[in-house]
């Protein structure tokens, strides 16, 4: 590839690292301070992109999205420049969205953040295969628990984690990015059945496959940086970050919990540099919806 061509895919990741991924539908909560989007990295810690004293879902003149027990609910985002990673999707009652343990303990689904996505030219290969630019819509669908009553208000958390290339460097990993939507369940056949968290594998690099792309961890709450915020110096926008999280080759794998999956193929996680700060996700507590996993397994990446 020749410079002029190569400085402008590094144009478009750098662009991006402003903005970076983020819940699209159903619409975000959004925030003012972090421009809509909620990265660890940039001081923004969840679990949802605002609290839930500044959604606007509490405001009387905001429309109201109503979903169904059973229904086979939309979750989409942008890929935005970035390959790699999970999408992990909890929900809870919207009184418990500032809780972390609350959405801990109610994961419905994980699946990879290049679900039905991918760069937007498959042969530049700058950044390693299937590594390019590219902001394609990616999406997903998660069931609505059955066992949430009529009228209640749900939150809908969206986290994206083990992102990748971080400025152009291909052995960085991003830290985690938060996203909320809150909707009200009214509606469809009722169970008491609290529903079990499942992982829908194959991205672009592994298509029909149950693994994902991933960089660093496969555990959400490793790439949190714990209490640290940036201290952005004028003029040096890599300072408004604490990113990248993690430092060390792509890999392969399965999110925490899935690794022991009989045939996944999975193999120890080699060594790598660990995060700067560790922030092991918060014990869970429970709740009406969904259970955790189990702990992790990674493999390295294999070469396609």
């Amino acid at each position: 590839m020749h410079f002029s061509a190569t400085l402008a895919v590094v144009s478009a990741l750098v662009a991006s690292c402003a903005g970076h991924s983020q819940l699209a539908t159903p619409p975000s909560r959004g925030n003012v301070k972090w421009w809509g989007t909620c990265a660890a990295g940039a001081g923004c810690k969840g679990p949802c992109d605002s609290p839930k004293a500044d959604s606007p879902f509490n405001s009387i003149y905001v429309p109201k999205k109503y979903i169904q027990r059973g229904q086979q609910l939309d979750v989409g985002w942008n890929r935005l420049n970035h390959p790699g990673g999970f999408v992990r999707l909890a929900m809870v009652p919207f009184n418990q969205s500032d809780s972390w343990s609350a959405f801990n303990d109610n994961v419905l689904k994980y699946t990879c953040y290049e679900t039905n996505c991918g760069p937007s030219d498959a042969t530049n290969k700058v950044f390693g295969y299937l590594n390019g630019a590219g902001n394609a819509p990616c999406s997903t669908t998660v069931t609505v628990p059955s066992n949430i009553p009529d009228n209640t208000a749900v939150t809908l958390q969206w986290i994206w984690y083990g992102g990748g290339i971080y400025y152009g460097e291909m052995d960085t990993s991003f830290g985690e990015y938060y996203g909320c939507s809150d909707l009200i369940v009214n509606g469809g056949p009722f169970s008491d059945v609290k529903p079990v968290a499942t992982f829908a594998g194959g991205d672009a690099t592994y298509p029909n496959s149950d693994v994902c792309k991933y960089w660093g961890s496969n555990k959400v709450g490793d790439c949190n940086f714990g209490d640290r915020v940036p201290n952005p110096v004028a003029g040096d926008l890599l300072s408004q970050s604490l990113e990248p999280c993690n430092r060390g080759p792509q890999l392969k794998g399965q999110p925490a919990g899935f690794g022991s999956i009989p045939g996944s193929g999975n193999q120890t996680l080699p060594a790598y540099v660990p995060p700067v700060a560790r922030n092991a996700a918060p014990s869970s507590s429970s709740s009406y919806i969904a259970s955790p996993s189990p702990s992790s397994t990674s493999s390295p990446v294999v070469p396609p």
